[in-house]
C-alpha cells in the first residue's frame, strides 16, 4: 500500500507560498513581520486562509472553553505555525502536536524564517 500524503496540494500551495515570502524577505525579521507578508501572500493568491483565528479545543470528544490561537488556518483544515528563531527545538513541535490533538485537525505545518541559509519546516500529521 502506498503511503498517502495528507492534503498534498493544499500544503504545496501553502509551502510554496513560504517559500516566497522567504526568497523575498530572509530571516532576520520577527514572526510578525512574516506574518503579514504571509497574509498578504495568501489573499493575493486567493487561497482561503484565516489569519489568528481561534479554535476550539476538545477533550475526549467534549468542546472546551478554551481555544488557541494558530498564526493561520488553511483551508479549514491545515494549522499553519510560523516562528523565526534560529533552530526549531522540540518545544515548538509540541505545540503544534497539541494544536492537532487538541483541535481534531489533521495536517500542521511548522515553518521557521528565521532559519538560515534556507527555510525550515516540519509536518505534522
Amino acid at each position: 500500500m502506498k503511503n498517502k500524503i495528507v492534503y498534498k496540494e493544499e500544503s504545496y500551495q501553502i509551502m510554496g507560498t513560504c517559500f516566497e515570502v522567504y526568497k523575498e524577505m530572509g530571516c532576520g525579521f520577527l514572526e510578525s513581520v512574516y506574518q503579514e507578508c504571509l497574509e498578504v501572500e495568501f489573499n493575493n493568491k486567493g487561497l482561503p486562509v484565516k489569519s489568528q483565528k481561534l479554535v476550539s479545543l476538545k477533550y475526549k470528544g467534549q468542546k472546551l472553553k478554551y481555544t488557541f490561537v494558530p498564526n493561520f488556518l488553511c483551508y479549514e483544515k491545515i494549522i499553519v505555525e510560523i516562528k523565526a528563531v534560529s533552530n526549531l527545538i522540540d518545544d515548538r513541535r509540541s505545540q503544534v502536536l497539541n494544536y492537532l490533538n487538541a483541535s481534531g485537525i489533521n495536517l500542521g505545518l511548522l515553518v521557521n524564517f528565521g532559519h538560515h541559509p534556507k527555510l525550515e519546516y516540519e509536518r505534522f500529521v
